[in-house]
């Protein structure tokens, strides 16, 4: 008797270049009484996909989820801060603050947009340096600017000395001007305040005006015995923690009362002769305070800072520059106080 020679042609589609047809109508027309496994192409306008019956009830099974390419991250973004004046020179502006988190930005606009990052692509990130006090001369020099991404804020303006007939540098945050009178250094929009101005000495006491910081301006000198004070910076949360940020460096002294600088880093003005003014405080961009008296020097202004807030869940983990990375709550927080890049 011969044997029947049985072939699997039938269940053979790896060959097939056509299609496989499936079954094909409306929700109404679903089979009555389907097995558990039924696979079947739901032909209505809003329903088009495929569809099992899982014994129950009948279950999408093609809905289409996209593979993410991008994401949102939440920034600060700190320039370094300028230098002070010397010999009872003005302090120094802040550097410019920009963020996308919290309700403010610097200069009292409102917080920014999140910024979106590809998947995959590397972001540069650059800290700024403070600037140079000036040395009893002059007028200080001007913070370096920080950026990320598409993101640059703008250096912190330098502080004029006592002798210098102009103006307060401009920057993020502007300078303050000395006491040959004048007007204190113009801001950035959106990212600090002026610096104070100044009255023309007619005798002692001698003084400056403040540098400008993130949420305020410098204050005056008005030829009294008051020197300028260093507008405070902008306070920020990013990191799970209110913690200013840019504050503005107070003015020297000459025979004069000195002021306080600026919440967020601003360094102290100084009224002992020959006294070099405080510096800002490193990666805050603090501006620097005015020198004491008889040419001394400015201080150094504060360097700048990055940082980043990102959900955990997109968190890539590839980062040079090596920042400080904690966690707060469900995000990650990148903390940059010199140059790296941070790839999404």
């Amino acid at each position: 008797m011969a044997l029947t020679k049985i072939t699997n042609d039938l269940l053979d589609l790896g060959s097939d270049t056509s299609a496989l047809g499936l079954p094909s109508g409306t929700t109404a027309q679903r089979p009555s009484n389907p097995v558990e496994g039924t696979l079947r192409h739901n032909s209505e306008i809003d329903e088009t996909k495929l569809e099992t019956f899982d014994g129950t009830d009948w279950r999408k099974i093609n809905k289409f989820t996209p593979i993410p390419t991008e994401y949102n991250v939440d920034y600060l973004v700190v320039a370094g801060g300028g230098g002070g004046g010397g010999n009872h020179g003005a302090g120094g502006g802040a550097g410019g603050l920009r963020t996308s988190y919290g309700s403010n930005s610097g200069g009292g606009l409102n917080s920014e947009n999140p910024i979106s990052l590809n998947i995959g692509t590397q972001y540069n990130i650059e800290i700024g340096a403070g600037g140079s006090g000036a040395p009893g001369t002059g007028i200080a020099s001007n913070g370096q600017n920080s950026f990320f991404s598409t993101i640059t804020s703008i250096g912190g303006g330098g502080g004029a000395s006592a002798d210098y007939a102009g103006s307060g540098g401009p920057g993020g945050s502007g300078g303050g001007m000395s006491g040959v009178g004048g007007s204190g250094g113009s801001p950035t929009i959106g990212q600090g305040f002026k610096g104070g101005d100044s009255l023309a000495r007619t005798g002692s006491p001698g003084s400056g005006a403040g540098g400008g910081g993130a949420a305020q301006a410098g204050t005056n000198w008005n030829n009294n015995s008051t020197a300028g004070g260093g507008g405070d910076g902008l306070q920020v949360s990013i990191t799970g923690t209110a913690t200013h940020y840019a504050g503005g460096g107070s003015a020297g002294a000459y025979f004069a009362t000195l002021q306080p600088p600026g919440l967020g880093g601003g360094g102290a003005g100084k009224d002992v002769r020959d006294a070099v003014g405080g510096n800002g405080s490193a990666n805050t961009g603090g501006g620097a305070g005015g020198g004491g008296s008889y040419n001394a020097a400015g201080g150094q202004g504060g360097s700048g800072v990055v940082i980043l807030r990102m959900p955990t869940a997109n968190y890539s983990n590839i980062t040079t520059g090596n920042p400080t990375v904690t966690i707060d709550g469900t995000d990650t927080i990148l903390k940059y106080t010199s140059s790296g890049t941070y790839t999404a």
